[in-house]
C-alpha cells in the first residue's frame, strides 16, 4: 500500500531520509539484521573526504557483493546531470571491486518498499538508472 513521505514518523535517532528509513525497515522485514547482515551509510574508498570516495546507503555482509543506494527524486534526478553521473561512476567503481550497486527510487519505495527491497536483494534494479525508464 502506498505511503506518503509526510505521513511517515521517523524515530528521533534516525539520521537519514524517509525513503532510506523505509528501506531499512523493509530489509528487516526481509530477515536482514542491521550490523550483522548490513550496515547503513557506509563510507567506501575513503568516503566523502577522499577523492573518488563515496557513501553507500546499505552495504551488505550477507550477501557480501551487494550494496543498495536510495535515489531521491529531487536530489538524484532533478538536481542535475552531475549527480546522476556520480551515481553511475559509483556503480562502475563498485563493480570493479566485485560489488553490485542496486538503486531503488524514492517513489518506488513509497509505493511498495517490501517489493523493491526484495527485488534489490535479488540483484534486480528497477530504478530509472537501472532500467532506463
Amino acid at each position: 500500500m502506498p505511503v506518503r513521505a509526510e505521513d511517515v514518523v521517523l524515530p528521533a535517532t534516525w539520521e537519514g531520509s524517509v525513503p532510506e528509513y523505509l528501506t531499512y525497515q523493509a530489509l528487516q522485514r526481509a530477515g536482514k539484521r542491521p550490523g550483522f547482515d548490513f550496515t547503513y551509510q557506509s563510507p567506501l574508498l575513503g568516503g566523502r573526504m577522499q577523492k573518488g570516495g563515496m557513501i553507500i546507503d546499505f552495504e551488505f555482509f550477507d550477501p557480501p557483493d551487494l550494496s543498495i543506494n536510495v535515489q531521491g527524486v529531487y536530489y538524484h534526478y532533478e538536481f542535475g546531470v552531475e549527480t546522476s553521473a556520480r551515481d553511475k561512476i559509483a556503480r562502475a567503481q563498485l563493480a570493479g571491486e566485485g560489488i553490485t550497486l542496486i538503486f531503488i527510487d524514492e517513489d518506488d519505495l513509497l509505493n511498495d518498499a517490501d517489493y523493491y527491497v526484495t527485488e534489490a536483494l535479488r540483484y534486480r534494479d528497477h530504478s530509472r538508472l537501472g532500467s532506463g525508464r
